[in-house]
């Protein structure tokens, strides 16, 4: 991997991290495009651990509601009349909510770096994901919202958040459209998904860097690895403000439709042996 290449896979992995296209199903195909091979060690740890790169940026974004939410939880470890603000839940509900991820990706995580990197599955899952998004954003009344979440709504978007382990599908789109049938509003189910993916990408990118990290250095190497999570950082802060901006007065079918094409392209350029799949 060359330093163009590493800013060209940051800045993918900054625009669609949180957008519900799918971001390592998006790195997925420019790595292969790129002539690399998508189920190497060092590969698939790259591709986990620029994520923490957009991830900080949304943290640092979002911060004064994290700090809000964080201040509200310590205080109601501590306090038994704090426990009836809504931040006290709320942030026990991201915890609980961000907690089967965490099993199911260490349980299948050989499955998740080999079999699952296969452009196959990521071509099937951008369109078949694409229709229950469609059915949420149809389906949502949007009477809910942030002081109403519950420990059970974020659990089971966190359950369907494991969703997301498969390329293609798309943690944000998992996320939202689970949220969005449970009624929550589209900034609501957007702020959501941000605050469950600090934990789950965090986690996963400390994992990959204490596990891989001589296959990085022997591989793709620590300076594009920086480098990329470097630009995903700042491309990533430009993805959450318009997300956040753009979510506000406009359906989810724009994200749809770009996923049914790009899925249809890919299962084209599979079907005639244009691109491999691994």
């Amino acid at each position: 991997m060359n330093i163009v290449q590493a800013i060209v896979l940051g800045a993918v992995e900054g625009i669609t991290e949180f957008l519900p296209v799918s971001s390592t199903g998006h790195l997925t195909i420019m790595e292969k495009l790129m002539g690399f091979d998508i189920q190497s060690p060092d590969i698939t740890a790259f591709t986990a651990i620029i994520q923490s790169g957009a991830v900080l940026a949304t943290a640092i974004f979002l911060r004064k509601d994290l700090i809000r939410i964080l201040a509200a939880w310590f205080k109601g470890l501590v306090s038994r009349d704090a426990r009836k603000d809504p931040d006290w839940r709320f942030a026990w509900a991201v915890i609980l909510g961000s907690i089967p991820i965490g099993i199911v990706g260490l349980a299948f995580q050989d499955t998740i770096e080999t079999t699952l990197r296969s452009l196959w599955f990521v071509a099937g899952a951008l369109i078949l994901w694409s229709g229950v998004m469609a059915f949420a954003d149809h389906a949502a009344t949007q009477v809910r919202h942030e002081d109403d979440t519950t420990w059970k709504d974020t659990l089971i978007i966190g359950v369907t958040q494991c969703l997301a382990l498969i390329p293609g599908v798309s943690r944000s789109g998992a996320t939202m459209s689970a949220g969005l049938l449970r009624d929550f509003d589209r900034v609501t189910v957007t702020k959501l998904s941000f605050f469950l993916s600090i934990p789950a990408l965090l986690g996963a990118s400390v994992l990959q860097v204490h596990d891989e990290a001589g296959n990085i250095a022997a591989g793709v190497g620590w300076v594009n690895t920086l480098t990329a999570t470097i630009v995903s950082f700042v491309v990533g802060w430009a993805a959450v403000a318009w997300l956040l901006k753009f979510i506000a007065k406009h359906s989810y079918s724009i994200f749809i439709a770009y996923r049914v094409v790009l899925g249809s392209l890919l299962i084209a350029l599979l079907a005639t042996s244009t691109i491999a799949a691994t």
